[in-house]
């Protein structure tokens, strides 16, 4: 079903900006092994492997169509391949990255390490970006003690809205 979105998005990233249109970060998975997660590339090629908040001017490393998909969330629908592949979940922590060593010790503390990752999450419906490390570690640990199939439920209905309404994205 998503096959035509998924090729309009890599055919108008590839006619934009040079590079592959797809993005294979390194992340931290569940038992903090670390796995290829992609994503539709948004940024140019030579942007340094750090969370976006951290980039100086991290407006300037987006490519033309860059602010638009993550907008629109639309840079995460490679990720589905994760869950596929069973590296990721629908609804989960997300993952961190493999060098946010802060976020990987504190959620390892708190046990959260155990969870598989996931595309969205408490964390992501409760301030996404706009959150600091031990906000976003509590959040997940909540997720951790309350996970159930209707918590999960109620987690992507709410990551519908958000997306909808493009609430905490960072541009």
């Amino acid at each position: 079903m998503l096959a035509p979105l998924l090729a309009l998005v890599i055919l108008v990233i590839t006619l934009t900006s040079s590079g592959s249109s797809i993005y294979w970060s390194n992340r931290i998975g569940q038992n903090n092994r670390i796995f290829k997660m992609p994503k539709f590339r948004t940024m140019h090629s030579d942007t340094p492997a750090v969370a976006t908040h951290l980039l100086i001017d991290a407006h300037l490393y987006l490519t033309p169509i860059g602010s638009f998909l993550r907008k629109t969330s639309l840079d995460e629908l490679p990720q589905l391949w994760s869950v596929i592949k069973g590296d990721m979940s629908l609804v989960g922590p997300r993952p961190a990255l493999f060098n946010q060593h802060d976020l990987i010790e504190v959620r390892s503390a708190m046990g959260i390490h155990a969870l598989r990752p996931g595309i969205t999450g408490w964390a992501q419906i409760n301030g996404r970006d706009d959150l600091a490390i031990f906000d976003k570690v509590a959040l997940d640990a909540e997720y951790l003690h309350r996970q159930s199939f209707g918590f999960d439920c109620y987690i992507l209905w709410l990551t519908a809205l958000r997306v909808l309404r493009r609430d905490g994205v960072s541009h």
